[in-house]
């Protein structure tokens, strides 16, 4: 983002986050760039402190767009997020292929999205090709994720409908839970839409009979308290029982790493 900003002739405003996300400092940053057109990008944690902060919010609301990546954004967010009036564009790209190259679903002019391995829904593993795609990895020449020069295979499992990728979850992050496959992210945006729910991370934890137990840590709403039962049930009706939290595990916030993603690593090790 810093070298697109300055390829556009501007200079890019900087947010400290040494001291963690402060919305109303994103909303002063803003306020100092200087281009003709204002972006910035956010990941969904950041957009949740965003939309309790009135100013954050009026100031997104005044950009030409939001560009919202780095996880999968859950519907309740992205409705609340639009009906606020935030112009939001949902991203996709990595390090790997020189940042964002996906937006709302459709590829970059000159990228190609194919699917690697895909099962009988239509779900592989996202493969991407175009010059965007970086050569490799500086000392390891044999890296499988450039088996193929110019295509970069990724960790993410998704799936192309109508031309239009949509991103299911991470390959390395599936939960094995008594010999079936859970992806994380499809039962987390079941629970989100749980009232009581703010934010969720679902993880894995080891279980002697089933290997992994699938466990649900979530953030509450201030308008309602989590039931665990309701959640279990809704899983269960809209996916089955296997998919179901074991676990219900109530936290003030949920760690993260980097720009804000969710740290499913740490919630392991605090609660395995």
């Amino acid at each position: 983002m810093l070298l697109r900003a300055l390829a556009a002739g501007h200079i890019p405003a900087v947010l400290d986050l040494s001291e963690g996300f402060d919305p109303d400092a994103l909303a002063d940053a803003l306020d100092h760039l200087d281009g003709p057109r204002r972006y910035t990008s956010l990941v969904p944690t950041q957009l949740v402190k965003v939309l309790d902060s009135p100013r954050a919010t009026t100031a997104l609301t005044n950009l030409d767009a939001l560009l919202v990546g780095g996880a999968a954004t859950p519907q309740p967010l992205l409705h609340k997020a639009i009906d606020a009036g935030i112009p939001i564009v949902r991203t996709y790209g990595m390090s790997e292929t020189a940042g964002g190259c996906v937006y709302d679903g459709t590829p970059l002019h000159g990228m190609k999205i194919t699917l690697h391995g895909s099962s009988a829904e239509g779900i592989g593993r996202v493969e991407l090709t175009g010059e965007m795609v970086a050569h490799g990895y500086r000392l390891l020449p044999d890296h499988p994720a450039f088996a193929r020069p110019g295509t970069f295979r990724t960790d993410d499992l998704g799936r192309v409908d109508d031309g239009v990728l949509r991103i299911i979850g991470r390959a390395d992050e599936a939960i094995s839970s008594g010999g079936l496959t859970i992806l994380p992210q499809v039962v987390e945006a079941i629970i989100i839409e749980d009232p009581a729910v703010a934010e969720c991370a679902v993880i894995g934890l080891p279980d002697e009979r089933l290997g992994e137990k699938v466990v649900a840590v979530v953030v509450e709403s201030e308008s309602d308290s989590v039931d665990a039962q309701r959640l279990r049930d809704t899983v269960t009706d809209r996916l089955d029982r296997y998919a179901a939290p074991r676990e219900v595990i109530v936290v003030a916030e949920l760690p993260t790493r980097g720009p804000g993603k969710v740290d499913r690593r740490t919630l392991r090790h605090r609660f395995g």
